[in-house]
């Protein structure tokens, strides 16, 4: 019999996991996934643990459910229901059976816009429900970071807020009705009843005294009761008339009469006990929202939509430092904002958006709402005139409120890495204390820290009350652990003296269910427990979570993980101490899955997951995959892991992850890594012979003048699929055609001497495409400019397509003979001016990796910087070396694509500067365009290649008017829309030499 070990106890648990396996397959009609891989994607959620599972179920539907419940309890498997696994508390990691609702029971039952409400299945996003309300004006209130993302059904069970909770309140606010099923299989409606959970009646009667009082609060050192009187049941406001109190269609108010519950909008920790009350209303269904799946697990919700305002306005109030913004926040409750958020400039640091904030340390984002544009800008005028900010301004701009907004939705990924490159983990990520107290709370909050010698980036909800945070943890010796735990203790007294909540948002997980009788007593928390066990008598749901806790310091994620450096390839200088440490960088993904944006969101990450849908595709399953590989206990074949290379296998190297993931995942160098390792010494797939060296093959074929004889048995199709099966390429696939004469071979002769600007003979222009090179040429001279080749122009290659296919022995050997070239040129100290002309790069990808990949695979070689900080794109160096050049006027709407390594590496301002000067209308679209160089050449790619290029970038094209121009400056790209689309795309470079005048 296969049993397994329990990842809490050390113990055999007993549990034939075959024969559970077998029986889960034979009973339920959804996936079951019990290999190494299934479960290492479920290891961990947004926190700081790490449990390992027996194996993961999706249920198609409620009957699943209760049959995968069913065979659990027959085999005394413990349950854990997961949704978008975005947790930071640790509430959705756990051994025995992991229920995923993502794939399955995910749909919009229905929406009654007359009524307000919507039926929906757990696994639903956020974001489709908004998506479907938004249709009639609608939309649910409570709206975390990550909408994208999260499921309705991770919401009810950590009680999810949001910005907008100072209007709409929590999702316990927006809950109507439940429909659960119990471990032992009960089918359960949750309303106002509470006959329904037997014994349920007689447990409040028995203990009404204690659940109105909610007992005497004490902290653990004996601290000050856990708050003032008035309480209440999952912070719904007071009334109308109160400070902070909704907007129009808000809940409406409990009785302020339950002297021990803590007097705050954002009691989220332990459970909401007092809603079973009867002056309460006996409102179940508040009850179990909240419960973090430790209760039943949850098929369905009716939920309470909102009316949405037609216009919105952002007011931005600049104060001295965070503890004035806290202090200011609650004086702009009474104006009935839609959000009140803070956060300081510790934080902001100089990312997208930060350019529009005012002046001040520190930040209050008070968003409001009208009828009209005019009404919301007049509101927003309206705050700035009540603040007593240091300055302030209104963003009524849709675009600049986003850019803006997204400082504060990556905020949970940017603050995991400190302003020095140090690492900071959740934890502490949500407390809560009464608004009017944030600011006193604040200053004793970061004196903790300081003594404790400690940092981290507060900001959050400060209309609430409830503030963000990640601290500088060491979470990988045990002295660390040892200060993380004391910490804890002290921070958890600190919260209840200031009559606050240990969790205002995301629940107490297993990062602070230990502390709850510090906020509650004893005697509450042996309540929760009490009721637990009408629920859950086997302790099997969500088990070490609320009631009879885990420990805060055990099943910590990195204590698997290796304590030395893993040897590597890339320098990875932003990763450890010293940088090189490899772990260091698989620990950048802390889970909040931005890379699990669905299809059509904007941005690049993740397009093989907006493909497939399925997480070991999403850029935190590569992650986890590989952090389990280094952990080598679910994974036990380290680099040679072929569920690793499978995983992997559909990354398009895009490196998207690498600017749109909030902590700078670079999934592309870690397949890269990956790669290399796990082909060491072993023959590789017949694709990286012939893309990954694709350079070679092209320089041999234009020595031997055979470009000619090379595409007319291209055209030939049974050679063609011949040549296309032996190199390993995908049989869907044209072959592009091969310039007969390469790009160095047409401007040797006419460069320039003592030139301006050198031209970069990529591979893709100077062979395939050197139409875009002569262009080029022809512009950069048209401003002015000396245009020259490198030295040794034949041989110089940034190395993109080795690097690719992991090849990076041959990619640094080319790289070291790329510098021997240019080196002479320069010589210089590092400033660009002294290392040679400015570079040219024409092909975004190899600038790309010339400005990265270069340095990372030689970070001992003083001459690759100085390379690296040479490089420019055609924009670039006009705008540099020509800045009072006017481009010629085209004057017609634009389409197409920005290459998926200029949005993440190089950015494309100099580019859209560019085509506004020449009068190019238009936005060019994000995304990936999927043939991203090898990737949708090799045989198995071509239907996740296709599906990329459906997600934005076809449909930009299709839906533009019919006299665009259609740009895209990567060939791949260029090659992809000639091939799927049958559009003509040019480079930039080729369109602004076709305004010019004719060459005499």
């Amino acid at each position: 019999m296969d049993t397994q070990t329990s990842a809490d106890t050390g113990t055999d648990t007993g549990i034939d996991v075959v024969a559970l396996e077998r029986r889960l397959r034979g009973a339920v009609r959804g996936e079951v996934g019990f290999r190494p891989r299934d479960r290492a994607l479920v290891t961990m959620d947004a926190s700081n643990y790490r449990r390992v599972p027996l194996g993961v179920v999706a249920p198609r539907d409620a009957d699943d459910v209760a049959a995968a419940l069913a065979v659990c309890r027959e085999y005394g498997a413990p349950v854990v229901a997961r949704g978008g696994g975005t947790s930071i508390a640790g509430n959705a990691v756990g051994v025995g059976v992991v229920l995923d609702f993502t794939r399955h029971l995910n749909r919009l039952v229905g929406l009654d816009p007359e009524a307000r409400t919507a039926v929906v299945q757990p696994g639903l996003v956020l974001d489709r429900l908004r998506g479907a309300a938004a249709e009639h004006g609608l939309t649910f209130g409570p709206d975390p970071s990550t909408h994208s993302r999260c499921t309705i059904g991770g919401m009810v069970g950590n009680d999810s807020c949001g910005p907008h909770s100072v209007a709409w309140g929590t999702t316990a606010d927006n809950v109507r009705a439940l429909d659960v099923v119990t471990y032992r299989g009960r089918a359960v409606r949750l309303e106002r009843n509470l006959a329904v959970v037997p014994g349920l009646q007689e447990f409040v009667a028995e203990h009404l005294a204690t659940l109105r009082t909610g007992g005497r609060a004490v902290g653990r050192a004996g601290g000050p009761p856990g708050g003032p009187a008035g309480g209440q049941a999952g912070g719904v406001r007071d009334g109308d008339d109160a400070p902070g109190a909704y907007a129009a269609g808000a809940p409406g108010p409990y009785p302020r009469d339950l002297p021990g519950w803590p007097d705050l909008p954002r009691r989220i920790s332990g459970y909401a006990l007092d809603a079973l009350l009867p002056e309460r209303g006996a409102d179940l269904a508040r009850a179990f929202t909240g419960s973090e799946g430790t209760l039943a697990v949850l098929t369905q919700a009716t939920v309470r939509l909102v009316e949405a305002p037609p216009a919105r306005a952002l007011a931005v109030l600049g104060y001295a430092d965070e503890s004035a913004a806290a202090e200011a926040a609650p004086g702009l409750l009474p104006l009935r904002p839609l959000t009140v958020e803070g956060m300081a400039a510790d934080l902001v640091g100089s990312g997208p958006g930060a350019h529009a904030l005012p002046r001040g340390g520190a930040w209050l984002f008070v968003e409001t709402g009208g009828e009209t544009p005019a009404a919301a800008r007049a509101a927003a005028d309206e705050v700035c005139r009540a603040a007593d900010a240091v300055d302030h301004t209104v963003v009524a701009d849709p675009a600049a409120q986003r850019a803006l907004w997204r400082i504060r939705e990556d905020a949970s990924g940017t603050a995991t890495r400190l302003p020095d490159g140090s690492e900071a983990w959740p934890g502490w990520e949500d407390c809560a204390v009464p608004p009017a107290r944030l600011g006193a709370y604040l200053r004793e909050f970061r004196a903790l820290l300081a003594a404790h010698g400690l940092r981290g980036l507060p900001y959050g909800h400060f209309g609430d009350g409830c503030i963000h945070v990640r601290i500088d943890f060491d979470l990988l010796t045990a002295p660390g652990v040892a200060r993380f735990r004391e910490f804890s203790g002290e921070m958890a007294d600190l919260v209840v003296a200031h009559g606050g909540s240990l969790s205002g948002e995301h629940g107490d997980g297993r990062a602070r269910s230990e502390l709850l009788p510090a906020m509650y007593g004893d005697e509450l928390v042996g309540l929760f427990g009490g009721f637990k066990d009408l629920w859950d008598p086997d302790g099997a749901l969500n088990a070490g979570v609320i009631a009879r806790p885990a420990p805060l310091d055990a099943d910590l994620r990195f204590a698997p993980l290796p304590r030395g450096p893993v040897p590597v390839a890339f320098g990875y200088p932003h990763d450890g101490p010293e940088g090189g440490d490899f772990a260091a960088a698989v620990r950048r993904c802390v889970g909040v899955a931005k890379c699990r944006n669905p299809a059509g969101s904007p941005g690049v990450m993740c397009p093989s997951y907006r493909a497939t849908g399925e997480e070991r595709h999403s850029t935190r399953g590569r992650a986890r995959l590989l952090h389990e590989m280094l952990a080598g206990e679910v994974i036990t074949d380290g680099w040679r892991s072929e569920e690793v290379r499978e995983a992997l296998d559909l990354c398009l190297s895009c490196k998207g992850c690498r600017s749109d993931c909030p902590v700078d995942v670079d999934m592309a160098t870690y397949k890269a890594e990956f790669l290399y390792h796990h082909y060491a010494g072993r023959r590789r797939p017949m694709a990286h012979y012939a893309m990954g060296r694709l350079p070679q093959w092209l320089r041999l074929t234009a020595a031997l003048r055979a470009a000619g004889a090379a595409n007319a048995l291209a055209r030939v199709g049974p050679l063609a699929a011949v040549a296309k099966r032996l190199a390993g390429l995908a049989g869907e696939r044209a072959i592009p055609p091969i310039a007969r004469v390469p790009l160095t071979r047409s401007l040797r002769r006419g460069a320039d001497t003592d030139p301006d600007v050198l031209l970069w003979p990529d591979t893709f222009t100077n062979y395939l495409s050197p139409e875009a090179g002569t262009a080029a040429v022809r512009v950069l001279r048209a401003a002015g400019l000396r245009v020259g080749l490198p030295r040794g122009a034949g041989k110089v290659c940034c190395g993109l397509t080795y690097v690719s296919t992991g090849q990076l022995d041959q990619a640094r050997a080319v790289m070291r003979r790329t510098l021997d070239a240019l080196e002479p040129e320069g010589g210089g100290s590092g400033e660009t001016g002294d290392a040679g002309p400015p570079l040219v790069v024409l092909e975004p990808p190899c600038a790309a990796a010339l400005k990265t990949d270069l340095v990372e695979l030689l970070p001992g070689d003083e001459r690759a910087p100085r390379l690296a900080a040479r490089v420019r794109t055609l924009a670039e160096a006009l705008e540099t070396a020509a800045p009072d050049w006017t481009p010629p006027r085209l004057d017609r709407p634009v389409t197409g694509q920005t290459h998926c390594h200029q949005h993440a590496v190089l950015g494309d301002a100099a580019e859209r500067r560019l085509m506004a000067k020449a009068g190019l209308e238009g936005r060019l679209a994000s995304g990936c365009c999927g043939l991203a160089g090898n990737f949708g050449f090799e045989r198995g790619h071509y239907e996740v290649s296709a599906a990329c290029a459906e997600d934005q970038l076809l449909p930009a094209v299709r839906n533009a008017p019919g006299d665009a121009a259609v740009v895209a400056d990567g060939y791949s790209c260029r090659t992809q829309l000639a091939q799927l689309g049958g559009v003509q795309a040019r480079h930039l470079a080729e369109l602004l030499a076709e305004g010019l005048p004719e060459e005499g």
